[in-house]
């Protein structure tokens, strides 16, 4: 048996570095355009609430909440947002639950004369309601307690049709994260799936279900709640996800080909898009031209 020296490898490189790192690693006018994309997560949720869609506001408005560094003016449109839209889905308890979270922040808030009166009415008797209890969870002027974190690495990759296990350690000083959920998608558009994760003291594991995992990215988040269903940690957002590369498998061929009265065993494989030829090992006799490739041929027999 003897084996040939390809003359190029350019191609299969180019190949396997595309994924085994992901199209952003290997384009960076891909990444630059990813990062761009990512955009104010304020705005767009209150995009997606103008345009109807509550479900996708609820989840880009979620992913906000829980970004470090928001301003208090910030965190307050969050949970205005976040309240109209569960008040427009008839989500009463969350609803109520976005209202405290602002009037916490400011107490004296009130929605202006010209919004909705279904929302102001509701507005309206949530703080009444906050009040009659003794404003709980108000915010002073006393340092911020420990913020929930979470600890969470991607896979370096995943392979086709087999399920992703996801593991990632939680910090939790105040004991208030209750649930936490994976979000996920094939490719990089579209609306995400999700699933619920098993939390056993600080350790989080969640599985990403085996006929979502495709060539040739997969985009998933981690998202933490309290007991209410407010975001409370995140690793990843919808705008800006973690990513899976998942290869395209490899294909090839064993096919016996008669040369000289002995059989050849001659290897054909498809590597990227490139396809590797081989020349025979008997003297005097050759296979098909090679391609700026390699293979390997098998001499048997007489």
């Amino acid at each position: 048996m003897r084996l040939r020296a390809p003359r190029s490898f350019a191609p299969l490189a180019l190949a396997l570095a595309v994924h085994a790192t992901g199209f952003a690693s290997a384009y960076p006018a891909f990444a630059q355009a990813r990062g761009a994309a990512q955009g104010d997560l304020v705005a767009r949720g209150r995009a997606q609430f103008d345009d109807q869609q509550y479900e996708e506001s609820i989840q880009t408005l979620s992913g906000a909440l829980v970004r470090p560094n928001n301003t208090k003016a910030q965190k307050l449109e969050i949970y205005r947002l976040l309240a109209l839209d569960y008040i427009t889905l008839g989500r009463k308890d969350e609803s109520e639950s976005a209202v405290r979270g602002l009037l916490a922040l400011q107490p004296d808030y009130a929605l202006p004369a010209s919004e909705s009166p279904r929302f102001r009415d509701f507005f309206a008797a949530a703080k009444q309601k906050w009040e009659a209890e003794g404003r709980p969870g108000l915010i002073k002027d006393t340092p911020a307690p420990p913020a929930v974190t979470m600890i969470h690495n991607p896979p370096p990759q995943a392979e086709r049709k087999k399920q992703i296990d996801l593991a990632a350690t939680v910090t939790d000083p105040q004991h208030v994260l209750t649930d936490v959920k994976v979000y996920y998608r094939h490719g990089t558009s579209g609306d995400f799936e999700s699933a619920d994760a098993t939390v056993d003291g600080d350790q989080v594991r969640v599985t990403i279900p085996a006929d979502a995992v495709k060539p040739t990215i997969m985009e998933y988040y981690l998202q933490g709640f309290d007991k209410a269903g407010n975001p409370v940690v995140s690793r990843g957002d919808s705008e800006a996800p973690l990513r899976i590369p998942v290869p395209e498998p490899l294909a090839a061929w064993v096919l016996p080909v008669a040369i000289g009265g002995g059989v050849v065993v001659a290897v054909l494989g498809v590597v990227g898009g490139v396809l590797l030829f081989g020349k025979s090992s008997s003297p005097g006799k050759t296979g098909p031209p090679a391609m700026n490739t390699t293979a390997v041929t098998v001499n048997i027999g007489n």
